[in-house]
């Protein structure tokens, strides 16, 4: 349809909206040109007839989501989709799809039609308390309103600052303790034990997943992402520097989020004895599919050869399916193994040397000062390998 008609009440008696088609840009996407008329229907209809013979007889050249003008048209949706053609590029592929994932749910048929000069902080901070009225949870929010905030900052630097940013001075709702999600729970020893063991009986590749990630705190994505070259098997040190992320069409390596993820830990010799006899395991299986493991193979790989690192979906379901054969309870995940180091630790080792143990980021200068494998570390990793191994029994904290 070379052109559309419809009436705007909200912008005056008698206005009516016009759009022209342009064409399709370089992308694919339909393009329109849309004019504010005043005046009678007929009047419109008569002006739209000039702009399409208008638009027919002028050079196609189609503009490009990127190169669209900025003012005071510009609406919320016009801004994300601005970020994501000139951006995105830049994020994770897990940040992208979360970004995507609330705009299409949360922004793009409801705020997202406003235009910017239009709405103020109050227009904002309603938004978000709708959203929580009709059951959205805090993290939602706080989500859409870093979506929002980031796009509208964007809008206003490329519109030469003619624009504002509504989001800046909002606050979000306030939510109940009881609203608030429940924090991960630090599972006990013998609840890490039976989820080893359940794992050990469907696939020993993941029950030593599972005690590696116990016995070290590693994220998810760095034990995906763990190779044999990773492992100083005579010293009993594993270097941390990598992590696997989910992206469109398969797994994704990447550099740990913080340069203080970038770590090196020690390991007890019965997490050293489980990757010793994987290792022999995944060397034998490749044997069989004549195709050789190479030295930077990865560790908990499906594939004879290793190549290729596990998705890391598929550690959480045989954490969750190895949690249902120990018949224990649903509030257990993967990530509660890390909350077991950190919780088992706090009576071992200092604060600094556990967070830096840890990989968190918020240690990171003080990590300067402290030796990577120090006697602590040693320490923390015998204790922790104690535990795994039944030959230490926790002591109860205090409180």
């Amino acid at each position: 349809m070379a052109g559309s008609i419809r009436k705007r009440p909200d912008r005056g008696p008698n206005t009516w909206q016009l759009r022209v088609y342009v064409g399709r840009d370089s992308n694919g996407r339909i393009r329109h040109r849309s004019h504010t008329f005043q005046g009678s229907k007929r009047a419109a209809e008569k002006e739209l007839a000039r702009l399409v013979l208008a638009q027919d007889a002028a050079p196609q050249v189609v503009p490009d989501e990127a190169s669209r003008p900025w003012g005071p048209t510009t609406t919320i949706n016009d801004a994300i989709s601005g970020w994501k053609a000139n951006g995105w590029d830049d994020l994770s592929p897990v940040t992208s799809r979360r970004y995507e994932s609330i705009w299409r749910l949360h922004i793009e048929n409801a705020i997202g039609k406003k235009r910017i000069a239009s709405l103020s902080p109050y227009d904002v901070e309603k938004y978000f308390r709708n959203m929580k009225n009709d059951g959205a949870g805090r993290e939602t929010v706080r989500y859409v309103r870093s979506v929002l905030h980031r796009a509208c900052r964007l809008a206003r630097k490329w519109s030469g600052n003619q624009l504002h940013n509504p989001v800046t001075d909002t606050e979000l709702p306030s939510w109940g303790l009881d609203d608030l999600p429940k924090p991960v729970r630090a599972p006990s020893t013998q609840e890490v034990l039976a989820l080893i063991e359940a794992a050990a009986e469907q696939d020993r590749r993941y029950s030593v997943a599972l005690r590696v990630v116990a016995a070290t705190g590693m994220r998810r994505g760095e034990a995906c992402a763990l190779r044999w070259s990773d492992i100083d098997w005579d010293e009993a040190i594993v270097t941390i520097d990598e992590s696997v992320i989910p992206a469109d069409g398969g797994a994704v390596i990447k550099s740990p989020k913080t340069r203080a993820s970038i770590r090196q830990v020690a390991v007890d010799p019965g997490t050293i004895d489980a990757l010793r006899i994987l290792q022999v395991e995944q060397e034998a299986l490749a044997a069989l599919a004549e195709v050789a493991v190479p030295e930077d193979g990865f560790v908990f790989s499906a594939d004879p050869d290793g190549e290729i690192p596990p998705y890391p979906d598929t550690l959480s379901r045989a954490f969750n399916k190895a949690r249902i054969a120990a018949m224990l309870p649903s509030d257990l995940h993967l990530h509660s193994l890390r909350h077991f180091q950190a919780t088992s630790l706090d009576t071992v080792i200092p604060e600094r040397q556990k967070q830096a143990r840890l990989g968190w980021s918020t240690v990171h200068m003080a990590r300067h000062y402290t030796d990577p494998l120090s006697a602590e570390d040693r320490r923390a990793a015998r204790h922790i390998g104690n535990l795994l191994d039944g030959t230490t029994v926790e002591t109860p904290a205090q409180g």
